[in-house]
């Protein structure tokens, strides 16, 4: 492995990646449109990605929670306790 070392002086580590044909000729064709300076700034961004993952809540789940905080809001639902109770459930 060879170490090189970009803009701001970071360290990197220099690694060799096997990828199938079309992953390859996709990021080829990806990642000057998408506004990046290479393709290995385009592969480091997406890993990075890959490793810190953003929390991301779909659509489907932000309107159950809206539907949920107004629920509430009217008084229709219960705590845990209580919904335990009714359905007799033990802790």
């Amino acid at each position: 492995m060879s170490a090189d070392t970009d803009a701001s002086d970071d360290r990197m580590e220099k690694i060799n990646v096997r990828l199938p044909e079309p992953l390859l000729e996709t990021i080829n064709e990806e990642w000057e449109r998408r506004g990046y300076s290479s393709r290995s700034e385009a592969i480091r961004d997406a890993l990075r990605d890959w490793a810190n993952p953003s929390v991301t809540l779909s659509a489907e789940t932000l309107d159950d929670l809206e539907d949920s905080r107004e629920q509430a809001e009217r008084g229709e639902t219960v705590s845990a306790e209580e919904a335990r109770e009714r359905l007799g459930l033990d802790d």
